[in-house]
C-alpha cells in the first residue's frame, strides 16, 4: 500500500469519525433549549434518519442503496450545522465526542426502531384507512 493510499484511507477514516461525531452532536442540540426552534426539527430529522437502521433507500440496491449514507445524512448535517450558532455547536460537539466514546445501547436502538414502526403506522393509517 503507499503513502496516497494510506493518506486516503484516513481521510475517509477522519471524515467518517467527524459525520458520526455530528450526527450525536445534532441530536445533542435537537434536544437543546438554546437551539432555535427550525434548527430542532431540521435536527431531529436529520439526526433521526441518520440514526435509523431504516434507510430512504435500502442499501441492497446497488449504487444507490449507499447514496442516503454518501449525500443524504452528510447534506442534512450540514444544514443544520449551518442553522445552529457556531460556539452553541462547539459545544455540542464536545458532548458529543464524551458520548461517543461510552458503550453503545441496544435500548436506545429499541426506541429509535420503534419510533419508526410508530411512525409508519400512523402514515399507513392517516394515508389509506382515512383517506377513504
Amino acid at each position: 500500500m503507499t503513502n496516497d493510499q494510506n493518506n486516503i484511507g484516513q481521510k475517509i477514516r477522519l471524515w467518517v469519525i467527524t459525520i458520526k461525531r455530528d450526527v450525536i452532536a445534532v441530536w445533542i442540540a435537537a434536544r437543546d433549549p438554546r437551539t432555535p426552534k427550525y434548527a430542532k426539527i431540521l435536527a431531529l430529522l436529520v439526526a433521526g434518519y441518520a440514526l435509523s437502521p431504516i434507510d430512504l433507500i435500502p442499501d441492497f440496491i446497488p449504487i444507490l442503496g449507499y447514496l442516503d449514507d454518501l449525500i443524504i445524512v452528510p447534506l442534512g448535517l450540514f444544514l443544520v450545522i449551518r442553522c445552529i450558532p457556531p460556539l452553541l455547536m462547539a459545544e455540542f460537539r464536545v458532548q458529543a465526542t464524551e458520548i461517543s466514546q461510552r458503550p453503545v445501547s441496544k435500548i436506545a436502538a429499541a426506541i429509535i426502531i420503534f419510533f419508526w414502526m410508530v411512525l409508519t403506522i400512523a402514515v399507513i393509517y392517516f394515508a389509506i384507512i382515512r383517506h377513504n
